[in-house]
C-alpha cells in the first residue's frame, strides 16, 4: 500500500464516479474518460491544471489544507473520504494521523481488567470491542452469544474481515451479506489510510487479497467509510432474524479501539429475541460449565 499509488488511485476512483451534469457542466461529445476530466476538477478546485494532475499521480506532500478542501468540494467528497484524503497527506508527509504514533503489528493482549468490567455492566445489549484489524478483542455475555458463529470455540482471534469473506456461516449469519462486505473493505481501507505501516493490517489485506475474489475488487474499489451508527440485520442461528441499531464508540485510552452497542427496538420482536439469546448464552458460557473432575 504505497502512498503515492494509493493517493493516485483514490483520486482517480473519485473523479470518475462523477458525471459533469452532476456539477453543472456539459459533458459534450468525444470524452475519453468516464466521470471528470482532470482540467474540469481543476477549475472546480480552483487550482491549475498541472497542480492537480501532480497530485493525482500521487506527489500530495506538502499539500495545503485548502487545497486540499478545494479538491475534497470538488470531487464532491463525504466527510469519510475527506478524512481519508487528508489521512493520506498527513502519512506522506511523514506525520501519523491523528498525531497517533505508528502500530506495529502485534498479537491482542488481554483487555484491562477495567474495560471487561464495563462491558459486564451492559447486559441488555450487545456489546463488543474491536482493533483496528478488525479483531474482536472483548465482549460482554451477550455479544459473546451473538457472535457465537464468529468467535467459535476459541483458538484464533476472531476477526470481522476474516469471518466476512473466508466463513461460508458469514453468508447465514448476514443477510445483507454484499452490502456488510462493502462496508467492512470499506472500514478496513480507512484504518489503512491512517496507518498505512501499521503491519496487522497489511497482513490482513494481503491474505483476503490472496484468498478472496470478491475482497479483491472491493478493495480495488478504494472506498472508504466510518462505521459510525446505523441499522443492521442478522440471522442468528440460535434466535433467528434480528434487526439491531448500532453505535461505535472510541475507546480513547487504546487508540484504534472501538466500543460496538447493538440494541433492538423496546417492545419489538428482535428485543425479545435479544432477551432469549441472553438466556441461552447463560447456560452455554464457559462459567455455567460444571467444573472438570
Amino acid at each position: 500500500m504505497e502512498n503515492r499509488e494509493e493517493v493516485r488511485e483514490f483520486l482517480m476512483t473519485r473523479r470518475a464516479r462523477i458525471s459533469p451534469e452532476a456539477v453543472g457542466l456539459t459533458a459534450g461529445s468525444n470524452r475519453r474518460v468516464e466521470g471528470l476530466r482532470r482540467s474540469e476538477v481543476a477549475t472546480l478546485a480552483g487550482v491549475s491544471v498541472e497542480y492537480y494532475s501532480k497530485l493525482e499521480r500521487g506527489a500530495i506532500a506538502g499539500a495545503s489544507g485548502a487545497v486540499l478542501d478545494a479538491v475534497s468540494r470538488a470531487l464532491q467528497l463525504s466527510d469519510a473520504e475527506h478524512a481519508h484524503l487528508l489521512d493520506l497527506a498527513r502519512n506522506a508527509d511523514g506525520i501519523p494521523s491523528s498525531g497517533r504514533h505508528r502500530r506495529r503489528s502485534a498479537k491482542p493482549g488481554p483487555p484491562r481488567p477495567s474495560l471487561e468490567w464495563a462491558l459486564a455492566s451492559i447486559t441488555d445489549a450487545v456489546a463488543v470491542v474491536r482493533d483496528q484489524r478488525q479483531n474482536l478483542v472483548a465482549f460482554n455475555d451477550l455479544g459473546r452469544a451473538f457472535y457465537s458463529p464468529l468467535i467459535g470455540d476459541g483458538g484464533r482471534t476472531p476477526n470481522f474481515a476474516r469471518f466476512q469473506f473466508l466463513d461460508p456461516a458469514a453468508h447465514d449469519f448476514y443477510p445483507d451479506w454484499d452490502a456488510f462486505a462493502d462496508m467492512c473493505v470499506a472500514v478496513v481501507r480507512a484504518e489503512a489510510g491512517r496507518d498505512p505501516h501499521d503491519k496487522g493490517i497489511q497482513d490482513l489485506v494481503g491474505e483476503l487479497s490472496t484468498r478472496s475474489e470478491v475482497f479483491r475488487g472491493l478493495w480495488a474499489a478504494h472506498n472508504v467509510r466510518t462505521h459510525g451508527s446505523g441499522t443492521k440485520r442478522f440471522r442468528h442461528p440460535v434466535v433467528g432474524d434480528l434487526t439491531l441499531v448500532y453505535e461505535e464508540l472510541a475507546i480513547t485510552a487504546e487508540p484504534g479501539q472501538v466500543l460496538l452497542i447493538y440494541t433492538a427496538e423496546p417492545g419489538s420482536p428482535s428485543a425479545e429475541r435479544l432477551r432469549l439469546l441472553a438466556s441461552w448464552g447463560a447456560e452455554t458460557s464457559p462459567a455455567a460449565r460444571p467444573a472438570a473432575t
